[in-house]
């Protein structure tokens, strides 16, 4: 495995980085273990709120023996006016060797990758840009499930425009041989979009995909005016997965969705816990590929051999 300091964008990624994730992790799921070269430190900065993600990177950090500092945002210094940048510098200097940070702002972490650290910055989703550990959840979900991407046909439905999952999901697909669809309202496939995948109707798309992946509406990233005009029973019918659609998926076809799940809204309430979800799946994955990702930035610092997470 190519081993780099810090992991903030799946456009680090070749296909054989990639691999190499999904194999560590698989080997930790099955039991592999690793040995820290001293003790070793991280802590999750989290500035919006977060379950699956904030949970499974803490369980992936302890999994592989590293004490975890905690840090809530609203009795740090941040609220007196500190900057992000300061802040790292901060832990830095108390000896923290990992920062885990999701924040509200797009490439919040430039500038912090030119400060220069010499602790690891793992990108834990960045606005509406990228959120490599999701998407590389997502390829191990998918690669467990087929053994291969080439070919397959994937679509990404619901709030586009909001969604760094399918941002990063559409450019990792595409690079690993993946053909990307996508739907849900047709104003929030943008040209960025295009490039990557045409879009369709949910009623096409179910009669012929490999992976339905859904994703919610980001009444948090809508205006005003557009959440008091939402109504989820008529965006239900028109872009959800409803149990009628479901029944018309090909039989080998999965769903996914990197949640939380709106029930009744992008995805019928029974189908979240179907034999063709992988949903709860995905989380479980996710504290694997989590393990893999901190495990890579540890080696490349040497406090991991890198001998143990070669692949």
């Amino acid at each position: 495995m190519k081993t780099s300091q810090n992991l903030v964008s799946v456009e680090q990624f070749s296909n054989q980085d990639v691999m190499a994730y999904l194999k560590l992790a698989q080997a930790f799921k099955n039991g592999k273990t690793v040995q820290l070269s001293q003790p070793t430190f991280a802590m999750n900065l989290f500035f919006e709120n977060s379950t699956r993600t904030h949970t499974s990177f803490e369980m992936a950090e302890r999994r592989l023996g590293l004490q975890v500092i905690p840090f809530d945002p609203k009795t740090s210094s941040v609220t007196k006016g500190e900057s992000l940048l300061d802040t790292l510098k901060t832990i830095e200097a108390i000896g923290l060797n990992l920062a885990v940070v999701r924040h509200p702002r797009d490439r919040y972490y430039q500038p912090l990758l030119d400060a220069g650290f010499d602790m690891s910055l793992i990108n834990a989703g960045d606005g509406s840009g990228q959120h490599p550990s999701q998407s590389l959840l997502d390829m191990l979900t998918i690669y467990e499930e087929f053994g291969h991407f080439d070919g397959l046909k994937i679509a990404i439905v619901g709030d586009l425009a909001h969604s760094r999952v399918a941002r990063s999901n559409m450019a990792l697909l595409t690079q690993l041989g993946a053909q990307v669809y996508f739907g849900g309202p047709k104003e929030w496939y943008g040209r960025d979009f295009e490039a990557y995948g045409e879009y369709q109707t949910m009623d096409q798309l179910v009669a012929t995909m490999d992976v339905m992946m859904l994703l919610r509406v980001q009444h948090e990233r809508l205006s005003q005016v557009n959440n008091q005009t939402f109504d989820a029973s008529a965006y239900h019918q028109q872009y959800g997965l409803t149990a009628e659609r479901a029944a018309r998926m090909p039989k080998h076809a999965i769903i996914m969705h990197p949640a939380p799940v709106n029930r009744g809204v992008e995805l019928a309430s029974d189908l979240v816990e179907a034999p063709q979800s992988r949903i709860f799946q995905q989380m479980t994955n996710g504290v694997y590929i989590r393990m893999a990702m901190v495990a890579s930035v540890l080696a490349h610092q040497g406090l991991i051999s890198a001998t143990q997470v070669e692949f």
